[in-house]
């Protein structure tokens, strides 16, 4: 009898696994995904929404070739996680009714990502309509407008403090901001301010470069700082400083969602080693990408390694032979354009975490391939996890 396989979470890493398992295991297991939209976003070539160079049909992709493969899905937001008894339970996604209301598990992969969680915030339930960021579609388009529209004033970007989900995006945001805001001519009349609750800008091994280029630009770094308040007018940091805004794109700090903080501890879920993915109170539930508790950073490759990781753990139940997979990665981090010009230039950066510090690399000329390198990184993902585009 097939064993059942359930994954919560559509997202790289949910996919992933989903992916690895089937292929390996075919009949011997009935793999199911739970998620709750009938469709996929990518993250990491957001920010470049707001300088044109990105559009929303290139970053969505759905989940029909995986469901022609045999991957079952069942749609809608989980509301419980019972691990005693091998349950997941869900209610209904607005997009697309849940005709499954729980589902019953001998494996479980926990993979659904992040909460933005402002509560923190003092002001933020009520101020909240203020609050644009690279992160949610939709205030991804409001950044947009108000980047494009404002003539002058004063835009506050945040990071709040590590771990949060892809370390680079706040600074590229500002960087991005920087060149819309050259293009249009209007950059001597905005004051760019990146505040970051970190002691330096994300990644730790590229902060060097990012704090000379914003310092260049003209944008206005200020670092282990948090914002712990906010009205319709401006923020207040931690050391009672008030800066008033005229855009604000802030990230809220990152946890993991309430189900996962109810059945297994919190703010992150706690697994045995990076290489042991099995949570360190059940045998047969894992965790990978974003939720899952590493001494790594939040992004997609590390989502990608740690579902193989994951998957190499269920093959041991079934006798069968690991891939081959470690923590290391190259990464591109966006730096917009000196010129304001719409063509955005990167930085290429990697880290080995098989290594003892961790070893860094970095090439400190922004260039416009690392660009464009990052966009073709992006599409193999976004292909082979869920459908190819032909452009």
């Amino acid at each position: 009898m097939s064993k059942r396989v359930v994954v919560i979470g559509g997202g790289i890493a949910g996919m992933t696994f989903a992916h690895t398992v089937k292929d390996k295991l075919g009949d011997q297991v009935e793999v199911t995904v739970v998620t709750k939209d009938p469709f996929y976003m990518t993250g990491p070539s957001k920010p470049l929404v707001v300088t044109k160079e990105q559009s929303y049909d290139r970053m969505v992709r759905g989940y029909e070739e995986a469901m022609a493969k045999g991957i079952k899905f069942a749609f809608g937001n989980v509301s419980e996680i019972d691990p005693a008894n091998r349950k997941v339970k869900l209610v209904e996604a607005p997009s697309r009714a849940a005709r499954v209301k729980e589902v019953e598990y001998d494996y479980l992969l926990v993979a659904p990502g992040v909460v933005y969680d402002g509560s923190s915030i003092n002001g933020y339930e009520d101020y909240s309509y203020q609050v644009t960021n690279v992160y949610e579609p939709g205030r991804l388009d409001l950044l947009y407008q108000k980047v494009w529209s404002v003539k002058e004033g004063t835009i506050v970007v945040y990071a709040p403090p590590m771990p949060y989900r892809c370390a680079p995006a706040p600074s590229e945001t500002a960087l991005l901001i920087d060149t819309v805001l050259r293009y249009r001519r209007v950059r001597d009349k905005v004051r760019v301010i990146h505040v970051d609750a970190n002691e330096k800008p994300q990644p730790g091994p590229t902060a060097d470069i990012i704090s000379n280029i914003m310092k260049e630009r003209g944008i206005e770094l200020i670092t282990s700082r948090k914002i712990v308040e906010m009205n319709d007018k401006e923020v207040i940091l931690d050391n009672g400083e008030k800066l008033p805004y005229s855009v604000l794109a802030l990230l809220e700090p990152n946890r993991a969602p309430d189900f996962v903080i109810e059945a297994f501890g919190g703010p992150w879920l706690e697994v045995r080693s990076p290489q042991d993915l099995r949570s360190v109170k059940y045998d047969d539930v894992l965790a990978a990408g974003d939720v899952a508790k590493l001494p790594f950073p939040k992004n997609q490759e590390i989502a990608f390694e740690s579902a193989k990781f994951a998957a190499n753990k269920l093959f041991e139940e079934f006798g069968e032979e690991p891939e081959k997979v470690k923590y290391w990665f190259i990464g591109w981090i966006y730096v917009g354009n000196p010129e304001g010009r719409l063509e955005s230039l990167s930085i290429q950066f990697s880290l080995d975490f098989t290594t003892k510090p961790p070893k860094a690399t970095k090439d400190p000329e922004p260039k416009r391939d690392y660009t464009l390198q990052k966009d073709r990184w992006e599409q193999g993902y976004l292909n082979k996890l869920f459908h190819p585009k032909d452009w």
